[in-house]
């Protein structure tokens, strides 16, 4: 069929020129399902302590200082990761970005975790995040290790030609009759001792399964990189209306009052006590408000509650929910626990490391498909001389003297 030879083109160079980025895609987007599974293994003696018997925390702000001098006063701390339970250290988050970087090391001037006791105030780990594993795998996922101008414009255009390879995909992959179709969903290797066959079946068979979890991977992603992809979205969950965001809240600076982390975090606490961590704002200015999100471990994040505080007072300005967002918003808020298959728990978890697997593997078993079509030896009609007649040589007429 013509039409079908056409998108098979299409199919095949869009593969070759995008093959390279979806195998690093799929690849980093194992690990990246499960970051929050894998951190506390790794990393247990920095986030982890022996909480002595009886012992009360220090005051948040004397965790702070101690953080701050150790990390040095030219890297201002942003930001404060503070679990709940009582074996758990308490983190600072330290970075600066260049947005006119190239390369990831000249976009991300510097970045760094610190891990404290409570306890006793001992700085367990000044992590340089800029170059810890996950962070690179992250970063690797979301910009090749590039800048965002560079890197995040070839990773989005690679996810939008990935969309297009799917559904090309599964238009080439529509079984013409029955007969077809039972090699469709099924492999039969016993059936033939070919590789180049199990490759296809492979190829074809695979992607055919992870096509759906695929494409919710690949418009989720595509929902975090470009603005008017989430706009998009949210337009059609809010039956054709563009979501109305909440007017921005500010400090009052007329309060003489310092900004206090203890006050702020015990308060948060007590609003929103099905949080068992807290990650609160430090204000870069006398004006901004603290920004607290309260999650519950092991859950997804849509499920968090947003909260701002006046720095100053210490007093709440805004309390928000997911059962407070519009249907917009809400769609907004589990983009990402979708992205990485948190929506579902574990099991969705699973279901995407399963589906980035398989997504790693497609342009390797289509650019085997390629090459073996590409490389195919023509095969030469073998010629038996004995198969054909001999030429029977003529004689001389005999004249009669």
């Amino acid at each position: 069929m013509p039409l079908k030879k056409t998108i098979l083109k299409i199919h095949r160079w869009l593969g070759l020129t995008s093959g390279l980025v979806v195998f690093i895609l799929g690849i980093t987007g194992c690990i990246y399902a499960f970051i929050d599974e894998l951190k506390p293994v790794v990393y247990r003696q920095r986030m982890f302590v022996e909480a002595p018997v009886g012992a009360q925390r220090l005051p948040m702000n004397v965790i702070m200082e101690k953080a701050q001098a150790a990390v040095g006063s030219e890297y201002k701390l942003q930001l404060a990761e503070v679990p709940l339970g009582a074996d758990r250290s308490v983190s600072f988050r330290t970075l600066k970005v260049n947005p006119e970087g190239l390369t990831y090391a000249a976009y991300m001037e510097y970045f760094y975790r610190v891990y404290v006791d409570p306890y006793t105030g001992k700085v367990l780990k000044i992590e340089n995040t800029k170059w810890e594993f996950f962070n690179t795998v992250v970063n690797l996922h979301i910009n090749l290790l590039l800048g965002p101008k560079v890197g995040g414009t070839i990773v989005n255009w690679s996810v939008i030609i990935f969309v297009v390879m799917l559904i090309s995909g599964i238009v080439l992959w529509w079984p013409a009759n029955k007969a077809a179709a039972k090699q469709r969903f099924r492999f039969k290797w016993k059936d033939s001792t070919k590789w180049k066959r199990k490759n296809y079946d492979l190829h074809n068979i695979l992607g055919f399964y992870a096509m759906i979890v695929l494409l919710v991977i690949s418009v989720t992603g595509l929902v975090i990189s470009y603005q008017w992809v989430s706009n998009g979205i949210q337009w059609i969950a809010n039956g054709g209306k563009p979501t109305v965001l909440p007017a921005p809240v500010f400090s009052d600076t007329t309060n003489v009052n310092v900004y206090s982390l203890e006050k702020i975090l015990a308060d948060a606490v007590v609003k929103a006590p099905e949080g068992t961590t807290f990650f609160v704002s430090v204000p870069k200015n006398d004006k901004a408000a603290v920004s607290v999100f309260a999650r519950k471990d092991g859950k997804p994040l849509y499920k968090a509650t947003r909260m701002q505080y006046d720095q100053h007072a210490g007093t709440m300005l805004t309390r928000r929910t997911f059962a407070d967002m519009g249907n917009g918003e809400r769609i907004n808020a589990m983009n990402y626990d979708i992205h990485v298959g948190a929506v579902l728990g574990i099991p969705g978890k699973i279901l995407a490391f399963l589906a980035s697997l398989i997504a790693a593997s497609l342009p390797v078993t289509g650019f085997y498909i390629w090459w073996g079509r590409r490389n195919k030896k023509q095969v030469v009609p073998h010629v038996n001389k004995n198969s054909h007649p001999k030429k029977v040589r003529q004689q001389e007429p005999v004249t009669l003297k």
